[in-house]
């Protein structure tokens, strides 16, 4: 192994942004090692990614149905104990809901770094987040793109943000005319035109919470004022986020 292995904790490890970061941990085991994780519902996956990548700690609501399938050696903990484990430098936060909220505070007073995607934590208390993992030295790196995209182009650059420009792309209802979306079912809101996601967040962008919800995670994040920023509708999602400086300069990310 060459250079430091940063030793992770996935609160959520069984969901869509939980099992993306299994498969970049899969992809660079010299860069990464799994030492907790914390999953819901979804005892068939945990299971399979106990066996994978052989935490030291495991949390989860339906312990029985993960402990009596397999030879079960690891410590059953509570999200808040595998947050603070002894044995990790940085949590990755993918869970949704208010589930992580305590836990990743609890993380940051312990001085881990958090790698966070869900928004409703930051939506709930960015305020605080914020200022407690300043106040810790702590790094609060954004996941989801948007926020994450923002968060690179404001690498190396000094504060003088004119303004945010986050990108939407408008999602499975952007071209049905206002008066049919009365028929609109939970299945047309899940077929996002772009990404492929899970349902809570496939809804949330099909109705456009979701992009309310990256205004204020961008305002918390970044330090902003809301007036600084911008939402366009951009179906192509080939820029998610653009950074404009008080000189008249932009940087974007794109993919």
């Amino acid at each position: 192994m060459n250079g430091y292995q940063k030793r992770l904790c996935i609160l959520g490890s069984t969901g869509s942004v939980g099992t993306q970061t299994l498969e970049v941990v899969r992809n660079y085991p010299d860069h990464f090692k799994v030492v907790c994780l914390g999953a819901n519902r979804n005892t068939d996956a945990l299971k399979k990614q106990i066996l994978e990548f052989l935490p030291k700690a495991v949390s989860c609501e339906y312990l029985e149905d993960v402990s009596n399938d397999i030879n079960f050696s690891q410590t059953m903990m509570s999200l808040q104990q595998i947050a603070t484990h002894e044995e990790i430098d940085t949590v990755v936060v993918a869970t949704s809901g208010n589930v992580a909220l305590l836990p990743t505070f609890e993380a940051i007073k312990n001085g881990k770094d958090i790698a966070i995607a869900n928004k409703e934590t930051i939506i709930m208390a960015g305020e605080q987040l914020t200022s407690l993992a300043k106040s810790n030295s702590v790094n609060l790196m954004p996941v989801d793109s948007e926020p994450s995209a923002i968060w690179q182009c404001l690498r190396g650059e000094d504060k003088s943000i004119s303004k945010l420009i986050i990108t939407a792309s408008g999602g499975p209802f952007r071209n049905i005319p206002i008066p049919s979306l009365r028929d609109a079912s939970p299945s047309d809101a899940l077929k996002h035109p772009t990404w492929e996601m899970g349902k809570k967040i496939s809804v949330d962008s099909a109705t456009m919470m979701n992009k309310a919800f990256e205004v204020i995670e961008a305002k918390w994040l970044f330090d902003v004022n809301w007036d600084n920023i911008e939402v366009i509708v951009h179906p192509e999602s080939i820029i998610h986020s653009m950074v404009e400086f008080s000189d008249g300069s932009t940087k974007a990310q794109l993919s």
